[in-house]
């Protein structure tokens, strides 16, 4: 009897090899399984949990201050000499390290901080967070997408990034929770209880030592960036942040505002958008939508006969890159000759020239990490997921923090239509009609502004908008931090 794809699927991400390094589970894993087997982990539960995240956390911990490590000495320590293979002429400092969230526990998260090559003293502070979860934000983030440099395909020299995003802003790559990428605990308990909530709390105690350790950035401008899964890391440490200000015991983050790309932020709608953008795009069937349509209750969980339609449907997908339904895959795992790198030709194998850089013995030493068997990303527990993070999107905005949200519109994952149908479920006022946008004489994309939040499109981009985008990704990140939408001609 032939398997079905979504139970295949399954099996093969239980039977990936994992291999144990100081405690982590360190699996061949990649952002698409772990969210993959979150959202599989959903349809066990008839109804779903939906108490939101912001009651979840309640508790007197908000408002008590956190741990705080002495940082003397340890700036300098983390500064970057410079990167195995990196290009000549680099013109900004660069730091990486570890920052102690939890003593007694032995909780270490890692760091990769990038300073503006031109005025960075007047440039804000960005924070960037890749989701999974359990996916790290060095190698994706920093190595992929946004950051000062790509890796060629010998898996051993850098090329550079013209569009990275610390030529508008200091950039903070942060590889949170432990157990992702470098990140590591000494107790192997934190890698079963990782979850929503210690993951904000792990990342707000991580920012309190970090402005410690680069007392600078205490009073700039402070922003908040990810994709993914960060729908959800993201909201929660915005609102984090904007509790524990109120101690005034300890410093307060200048928190102006936060952007998450193709944003996992609500189960229902994201499900929804997610098959919906499939059968528009042509790759399902009229029989698996009706299907779907007809039988799929999102919100009080999947029947056995709405599972036997969306089976259907991701077994019509065949083998395409959900996260680009147009990109070529990968054809083989083996590095090749270096060959120059081009910026604006993302290379469908780029995965695994991050993987063998990131895995040299002296990268990591340049990087200030452990030596370890780094991965991109692991298998944690997950002891906590709200199915929805709209209502804390409702307080952010109420709190007046800016929010947009951003789509590449050839995502199969997290696409723009479960993005659109998160935003309208909000009921909020348009304040400026929906509308293209403009970077070098061509469409880039299309926003719409709702009172407290804005909604963008980057046209011919996948999931990780940067890497297929990066020219209209850097446009548009420079808009949100001036706080103006992207032009309009």
């Amino acid at each position: 009897m032939r398997m079905k794809v979504a139970q295949l699927t399954w099996l093969l991400l239980m039977l990936l090899p994992c291999h144990h390094f100081f405690f982590p589970i360190v699996c061949t894993a990649n952002q698409i399984d772990n969210l993959n087997k979150l959202i599989k982990s959903r349809r066990s539960k008839s109804p779903p949990v939906a108490q939101s995240w912001a009651e979840l956390a309640v508790g007197d911990e908000h408002y008590s201050p956190v741990y705080i490590g002495p940082q003397d000495g340890l700036r300098k320590a983390d500064k970057i000499r410079a990167l195995p293979g990196q290009p000549e002429g680099v013109d900004f400092d660069q730091y990486g390290g570890y920052v102690t969230v939890d003593p007694k526990a032995g909780r270490e998260l890692f760091y990769y901080f990038v300073e503006s090559p031109q005025k960075s003293s007047s440039k804000p502070l960005v924070l960037w967070l890749n989701g999974g979860p359990g996916c790290s934000s060095l190698g994706y983030g920093a190595m992929e997408e946004l950051g000062p440099f790509r890796v060629k395909s010998d898996g051993k020299t850098l090329f550079r990034n013209d569009y990275a995003w610390n030529n508008v802003a200091n950039v903070l790559f942060l590889e949170s929770p432990a157990g992702v990428g470098f990140s590591y605990s000494n107790t192997s308990s934190d890698y079963d209880n990782a979850g929503d909530k210690s993951t904000a709390n792990d990342s707000y105690t991580f920012l309190l030592n970090w402005l410690e350790r680069f007392p600078k950035y205490k009073t700039r401008d402070f922003f908040i960036t990810g994709e993914s899964y960060a729908g959800h890391y993201v909201p929660q440490l915005a609102y984090t942040i904007l509790s524990r200000n109120k101690n005034t015991n300890q410093t307060k983050i200048n928190l102006k505002g936060i952007a998450i790309g193709n944003a996992w932020l609500d189960d229902n709608t994201n499900n929804k958008g997610q098959f919906d953008f499939y059968w528009t795009h042509g790759l399902n069937s009229d029989e698996a939508n009706a299907g779907i349509n007809k039988y799929c209750d999102f919100l009080t969980g999947p029947s056995d006969t709405c599972t036997k339609y969306q089976d259907q449907a991701y077994d019509e997908l065949g083998n395409i890159d959900v996260y680009n339904i147009y990109a070529p895959l990968c054809q083989s795992n083996a590095m090749k000759t270096a060959s120059t790198g081009f910026i604006n030709n993302f290379d469908p194998c780029t995965d695994n020239y991050v993987n063998s850089y990131l895995n040299l013995a002296e990268v990591q030493k340049a990087f200030h990490a452990r030596n370890t068997s780094w991965s991109a990303c692991n298998d944690l527990g997950w002891a906590d997921a709200p199915t929805t993070i709209l209502p804390t999107i409702k307080q952010l905005i109420a709190s007046g923090t800016r929010i947009w949200l951003y789509s590449g519109d050839i995502d199969g994952r997290c696409p723009v239509t479960a993005t659109r149908y998160a935003v309208n479920s909000l009921k909020l006022p348009v304040t400026t009609d929906y509308r293209p946008w403009y970077y070098d004489n061509e469409v880039g994309g299309f926003v719409v502004e709702y009172q407290g939040l804005a909604l963008a499109t980057v046209r011919g981009a996948g999931h990780e908008v940067p890497s297929y985008q990066p020219e209209r990704a850097l446009a548009l990140i420079s808009s949100f931090l001036q706080g103006k939408l992207p032009p309009s001609n």
